[in-house]
């Protein structure tokens, strides 16, 4: 994984370059060594939460599966970061789930048409996010998921109660979470 290269540069000076990817990997390394289990306990938090959204939403909701999984790396990988904060998770999903909802509404009964209404889903849940101050990336592609396949009492219901739980763990275990990024 390791390359060298010899860089000569205008006034004829020779540098050699290179190792980057092998510095990167014995950092890597040394941080997993480090606090492996944080690596190990977070994962399986995330995996353990996400194994209950699964259990509940169809594979017919895979956009939204997808924006929730994005969710639990962003609370249990980068558990300090703005976006992991219980307001961000909960409000920003809330912003996707109602934007999707929203844009659901409006017909959309060709290709092209589709294609805008999505487009405007997630544009407008980035809007709301950011004005609310509720930014949650993941957030937005609820709003696509609900845009493209409506959204029901069941869909509703699982999202709110999976960005609490992941609100609940994270804040539960904050003390013992380590940004792992």
């Amino acid at each position: 994984f390791c390359f060298s290269a010899k860089i000569v540069s205008d006034e004829g000076v020779v540098r050699e370059r290179g190792g980057y990817l092998k510095k990167s990997l014995l950092k890597m390394d040394a941080e997993f060594r480090q606090h492996w289990k944080n690596y190990v306990l977070q994962s399986i938090l995330a995996a353990v939460a996400l194994f209950i959204v699964l259990y509940f939403l169809s594979m017919q909701h895979a956009v939204i599966i997808a924006s929730l999984g994005a969710t639990a790396f962003i609370v249990f990988a980068m558990p300090a970061n703005i976006t992991a904060q219980a307001r961000n998770v909960i409000g920003g999903h809330i912003v996707g789930l109602s934007c999707g909802f929203l844009f659901s509404l409006i017909p959309h009964p060709s290709l092209l048409s589709s294609l805008m209404v999505y487009s405007l889903a997630v544009g407008a849940s980035i809007f709301i996010m950011v004005v609310t101050d509720t930014e949650h990336p993941p957030a937005s592609g609820t709003a696509l998921g609900v845009a493209m396949t409506g959204i029901t009492l069941n869909v509703l219901i699982i999202v709110i109660v999976s960005v609490i739980i992941f609100a609940v763990i994270h804040r539960m275990c904050k003390p013992y979470l380590k940004d792992l990024t």
